[in-house]
């Protein structure tokens, strides 16, 4: 973590931001006083999840897209 003043980031902005982009972060200080903090976005909880990654787990029954009984369709509609 880098300490950067306003100043600083508005003599260059585009170079902190390609700092961040690989991965630096910085503090922004006013009058010696931490203000605010620019970090690069983790991107760790965005993967995708694997394919079959439950297979074998549970099985689909062959009446899963099957008509619902009519009561309990009624329920669903308020009646």
């Amino acid at each position: 973590m880098l300490n950067v003043t306003i100043d600083e980031i508005q003599r260059d902005p585009l170079k902190y931001l390609r700092q961040v982009e690989a991965g630096v972060t910085f503090i922004i200080i006013q009058a010696d006083k931490p203000i605010a903090e620019i970090r690069p976005i983790s991107s760790s909880g965005k993967q995708l999840r694997p394919f079959g990654l439950c297979a074998g787990e549970f099985t689909v029954p062959d009446d899963f897209d099957a008509t619902l009984p009519e009561d309990i369709l009624s329920a669903f509609e308020g009646k």
